[in-house]
């Protein structure tokens, strides 16, 4: 039997039009082993895609949800003890990892996917572009708050590469700078108040993939902050909680919220008028072809490999006009 890792590490609901055809399975079944970069119904529709990938290229999957980067680490061990042959990993800290992710390359295949590893020697990467991602919210914050103010950003992790690009796009665009290249992106501090014309940044809060220690994140804001125009939440359970801070402070309209991805209240919230809108990275294809990839990988098969190391998934951004449809597709997807 092949056994191929898919780890899935760290923030789809249509088919992008790549070949459906699974790999041969003359090798045997493919072993995948799926594991996130922490608990969040995020990750649902990623695990969705992979067991639809899992069926369409003669996969088993095992699905892990590691709570930190030491738990992730030591998954990966064990299950590379166990004779793992192809690994993809979405790395919690893509700094730190370089090194880890290179030796676990020694004995295995390697791709990232969610947030990348550039520096490190990973086959490729299974994502967004998440600098023009931000760079998408921003432009839904100018749409909701077109006279400018106030701005603060939520995130759960500041050392994942995804969420740094993420914060960058959304701080460029809202601030009218020019377009930046993904792999010459510069970064602004993470602390300190970052002005600009009509906008400035207040601060950026992180809370750890700690949800109460986010909707206190927000509660803290409103209060410190009387005439913040908007909050964006970088990762899936970010706007939730600052929409739950609002509500509770009665500012629903008056503080306005953009947010990432596609939890049922941030939906919920956008359909209400309480949510302005948010980008959706299509986790179910990073699912799909997370282990579309590594199978063909396993049977020897490079052509599955896209070009310059990249397989972009296209982002989709939702507002009050197109929830409903995309909602009724997520649901479709999570069955």
């Amino acid at each position: 039997m092949i056994r191929v890792l898919f780890v899935a590490l760290a923030s789809g609901l249509l088919a992008l039009g790549c070949d459906s055809s699974g790999p041969s399975a003359a090798g045997g079944k493919v072993k995948v082993a799926y594991v996130t970069n922490g608990i969040d119904p995020f990750w649902n529709v990623a695990a969705a895609g992979a067991k639809a990938g899992a069926k369409e290229f003669n996969a088993d999957v095992e699905i892990l949800f590691p709570k930190d980067l030491g738990d992730q680490k030591q998954m990966v061990e064990g299950l590379i003890a166990r004779g793992i042959d192809g690994i993809a990993i979405s790395p919690i800290d893509a700094a730190n990892q370089v090194g880890f992710i290179d030796e676990v390359g020694k004995k295995t295949n390697v791709i990232t996917h969610d947030s990348d590893a550039p520096g490190s020697k990973r086959i490729c990467f299974v994502g967004m572009d998440n600098y023009r991602a931000g760079r998408a919210a921003g432009k839904l914050v100018k749409e909701t708050v077109p006279g400018g103010g106030k701005i603060m950003i939520f995130v759960g992790r500041l050392e994942q590469l995804n969420a740094q690009q993420r914060r960058q796009g959304v701080i460029d665009e809202v601030l009218d700078r020019p377009l930046q290249s993904l792999d010459s992106v510069k970064y602004d501090p993470n602390s300190g108040e970052i002005k600009g014309g009509k906008y400035s940044i207040v601060s950026t809060r992180t809370d750890g993939f700690d949800y109460a220690k986010a909707k206190a994140n927000a509660e803290d804001a409103l209060t410190s902050t009387p005439d913040l125009a908007c909050m964006v939440g970088l990762f899936a359970y970010n706007a939730p909680m600052c929409l739950e801070a609002i509500k509770g402070a009665n500012k629903v309209g008056k503080v306005r919220v953009v947010s990432f991805d596609e939890q049922d209240a941030t939906l919920q919230g956008i359909k209400d008028e309480a949510v302005y809108g948010t980008v959706s990275q299509q986790p179910y294809q990073y699912g799909r072809h997370s282990v579309r990839i590594l199978a063909g990988l396993a049977r020897k098969d490079q052509s599955v490999l896209p070009p310059k190391g990249f397989l972009e998934v296209e982002i989709k951004v939702v507002r009050k006009d197109t929830v409903e449809s995309f909602w009724e597709e997520l649901k479709k997807l999570r069955q």
